[in-house]
């Protein structure tokens, strides 16, 4: 059997993988392993459960507090609300653990079940092993007294709220800025925070209705975002995904800021203010050249990690680094969240903006985006890819002919028979070359057939 929990928790097609059943008992497991064996002072143990507005999240909600609460835990139902938001309350609760429903950037078919552990830290493998194994045994059913309350969060999103404000550098006044909530959690908390710190407001994508989560907006669709921007008059724009846990930006003239030039920007600002722990900013390897150059320059150095945000906070943790993202706008500030948070990254954008005095476009401008060429070469051995002397050679040569303006970079595929080569450079034209011939001798030397002279 393949392992239930992926990358971020269990995703997959409500009613389909995502039943239910499945959903009460994954609760019921995650009572035992997060709850009652972790809790040592005697009392209930508690956790929070919150969700996206998908309307499937109303039934695996209902199925999640079922199973929770009949094995013994007492429930806060937060309601709508972010994934950073569920993951800060389990911390500001002292609860045990917490569950968010949510399938993030996914289409609304989509749903999925996410866990934090005590302090709302992510799960790491070994753990969420712990929880599949315990779906084969026999559920932990109290009686009487000893079953779980199931109760309102009733102040989750002001608790939420109060936090992002706390954490601003700078006011918001005098700023017009357009929010893209992408019809997802975030649709009633960011347009409140940013009016309370002194935005002028305009929404798009508010509307959540349970079935047009991420559809056609949000930060995979930033068309309407940056005609709205142009259209207001507006000095940036934020867009959110539909759990809230990462953001893009759009500048003045309607210029997508992507995740790579926010870590850039951020890293900066927070190094001249001597808050950049050890001066060093952890990214994934498909972060561009440009973000590496221009950290550089400015005396920062980048911890550079597989591509996963769990993998940056595993980078973060270890050194002990206060920033860290992926090019995705999924962006981590260890000093004010446990995980990825798409509404204080936009707020902290907007910070700068109204704190320096210059515009988004200027900020950005810090970092010049190098050129990238993406190829995924099919039907190749994706296990050989790191011992081949063929391609090995090939690399070697493309990598001395690009020099410091440019880099390789080989990614075998996790699941398929796929190699990816990515070539970043200091043109377009160089960068196709070089890709294209790099891919050619993947697929010559890799075949998992011969290729025909």
């Amino acid at each position: 059997m393949s392992r239930l929990f992926g990358t971020d928790g269990v995703r997959g097609l409500a009613n389909g993988l995502l039943t239910a059943e499945l959903a009460l008992q994954l609760a019921q497991s995650a009572a035992v392993v997060l709850g009652h064996d972790r809790n040592t002072n005697g009392t209930r143990p508690r956790a929070v459960v919150a969700r996206d507005p998908r309307a499937s999240g109303e039934f695996i909600a209902a199925a999640v507090e079922a199973g929770l609460s009949s094995s013994g835990i007492d429930v806060y139902d937060a309601g709508v609300l972010p994934t950073p938001a569920a993951a800060y309350l389990v911390a500001d609760l002292d609860a045990d653990f917490g569950v968010m429903i949510s399938a993030s950037h996914n289409p609304a078919p989509d749903n999925g079940i996410k866990f934090f552990a005590r302090g709302g830290q992510k799960l790491p493998d070994d753990v969420e092993d712990a929880i599949e194994e315990q779906l084969g045994k026999e559920p932990f059913r109290p009686v009487g007294g000893e079953v779980g309350r199931i109760q309102r969060f009733s102040d989750a999103e002001d608790r939420y709220i109060v936090h992002l404000l706390g954490t601003l550098p700078h006011r918001l006044d005098g700023l017009k800025v357009v929010l893209d909530c992408a019809h997802g959690a975030a649709s009633g908390c960011s347009p409140q925070v940013f009016k309370d710190a002194g935005a002028d407001v305009i929404v798009i994508g508010a509307e959540p209705d349970g079935l047009n989560i991420n559809e056609g907006v949000g930060s995979t669709h930033l068309g309407p975002l940056k005609q709205a921007v142009l259209q207001h008059g507006a000095d940036l724009g934020i867009a959110h995904d539909g759990d809230a846990d990462r953001c893009l930006a759009v500048d003045h003239e309607g210029t997508e800021v992507d995740g790579d030039e926010i870590m850039a920007i951020l890293a900066v600002a927070l190094k001249a203010s001597g808050k950049l722990k050890d001066d060093v900013l952890v990214a994934t390897v498909m972060s561009n050249l440009g973000l590496k150059i221009a950290l550089r320059e400015a005396g920062i150095s980048l911890r550079e990690t597989g591509v996963g945000d769990r993998y940056v906070l595993e980078g973060m943790r270890e050194g002990g680094f206060n920033l860290g993202g992926e090019q995705s706008g999924h962006v981590i500030f260890a000093d004010h969240a446990t995980t990825g948070d798409g509404v204080l990254t936009g707020l902290q954008i907007a910070a700068q903006v109204a704190l320096t005095g210059r515009p988004l476009k200027e900020l950005a401008a810090v970092m010049t985006k190098l050129p990238q060429v993406l190829i995924n070469v099919r039907g190749v051995d994706r296990t050989r890819v790191k011992g081949d002397d063929a391609v090995a050679g090939a690399v070697a040569l493309a990598e001395a002919e690009l020099g410091d303006t440019g880099r390789v970079l080989l990614r075998p595929s996790g699941t398929e028979p796929v190699v990816r080569v990515m070539v970043e450079a200091a043109s377009q034209e160089t960068a196709q070359d070089v890709a294209e011939r790099l891919a050619q001798v993947v697929r010559t030397e890799l075949a998992l057939e011969l290729v025909a002279d």
